[in-house]
């Protein structure tokens, strides 16, 4: 089909809302490249021994798919409250097709039109995207100069826009810092809405970090979003999954597509629960090529931001340099073969932990750059 002037039609030209159209899709580069450290994935394939039992689920699923799955997905949210611990039942977990869903989830329940949501930028780019797409009023508050958040400027924040929804991620995408538990009770206590403290990267907590999982008894509010695409090395799978009040769970029943986690999914998801020993067996190697990223490249006199993640953000330059371009060196280490992530932080860009060998190739084609 083409326009009256002969030309090609583009989404530009359909009638979409209006709200929508000053965005832009999120995605980051999908480039064949030896070392691919752009998307926080955990570097470690699934073992042989889980890809094996996967083979076997995922066949004895396949043989039902003329029926529908189980709508609610019950004997896997009972697996994951098993894996949470903190006296958790099946009752306070949700699952969905990656934790991107589960956000729009929250959005269409809790935010919507003449609503409004607060996030704490940067941060997860998500947040704001779901909300606009969701009809919800974005606000976004400022972060400080070293990306932490100060806990009055967080509450006066709260106190100035009365949200319906407050998102805290922790650890923060994509500067890797995690919020102490006395500013996440402390925004939680005071929000007048809901408050979702986003754990992507929970398992990736230095020792003495504490999850918000802890703050759930007696506070209905409080929503605790996870993820089994980066710790469990999932990402293909698309599991994402809520710990709350199961009267949100009740609540989001509203606004949930019908069988939206097919039989597939939950199949691989509770065989990958059955096999969790090995699969966060690489979180320790992954949390220390991250510790040694942060190490080499403060030795290096780069500017870095402590992490709680499987990523690391850091600065271009050294201090009393000439300033970089973070799109300059970007591009410098993808001429090199190693694909690293520019989140539009003015000279910073982040980086995820990999092997022992991709994380020395991004640290050797550093080194020449610099």
């Amino acid at each position: 089909m083409t326009k009256t002037d002969g030309g090609p039609f583009s989404w530009q030209d359909l009638p979409v809302r209006d709200d929508l159209r000053a965005l832009t899709p999120y995605g980051a580069p999908q480039l064949d490249v030896p070392v691919r450290l752009n998307t926080n994935e955990n570097p470690y394939p699934p073992p042989p021994e889980l890809v094996a039992d996967l083979r076997e689920a995922v066949t004895a699923a396949a043989a039902t798919l003329n029926r529908y799955p189980d709508r609610d997905a019950v004997e896997l949210r009972k697996d994951l409250a098993q894996y949470l611990g903190h006296g958790l039942t099946g009752a306070q977990l949700w699952a969905a097709n990656g934790s991107n869903e589960v956000i729009q989830q929250i959005l269409q329940c809790f935010g919507g039109a003449g609503r409004s949501a607060l996030g704490f930028e940067p941060s997860y780019t998500m947040h704001r995207l779901i909300a606009l797409a969701t009809g919800t009023r974005w606000i976004a508050e400022p972060r400080g100069a070293d990306f932490s958040l100060d806990p009055a400027a967080a509450l006066a924040a709260i106190r100035r826009h009365g949200p319906d929804v407050v998102f805290l991620t922790s650890p923060n995408n994509p500067t890797g810092n995690a919020a102490p538990r006395e500013l996440v009770e402390a925004v939680v206590d005071a929000a007048p809405g809901v408050v979702v403290i986003d754990e992507a990267y929970a398992e990736f907590f230095r020792p003495g970090t504490a999850s918000a999982l802890s703050l759930l008894p007696g506070r209905p509010r409080l929503i605790v979003i996870r993820t089994m695409s980066k710790a469990f090395a999932m990402a293909g799978a698309r599991v994402g999954y809520l710990a709350a009040d199961p009267a949100v769970i009740d609540a989001l029943l509203l606004v949930r597509l019908p069988y939206h986690l097919s039989a597939l999914t939950q199949a691989a998801a509770r065989t990958a629960l059955a096999h969790v020993q090995a699969l966060l067996g690489t979180v320790d190697a992954v949390k220390a090529q991250r510790d040694r990223i942060v190490d080499e490249l403060t030795a290096l006199g780069l500017p870095v931001v402590p992490s709680d993640a499987n990523f690391v953000a850091f600065g271009v330059s050294r201090a009393g340099e000439q300033p970089r371009e973070a799109g300059a060196v970007w591009q410098a280490l993808l001429d090199r073969g190693v694909l690293v992530r520019d989140v539009g932080l003015a000279g910073m860009l982040r980086v995820t932990a990999g092997t022992p060998e991709e994380t020395g190739a991004f640290l050797t084609a550093l080194k020449e750059i610099l």
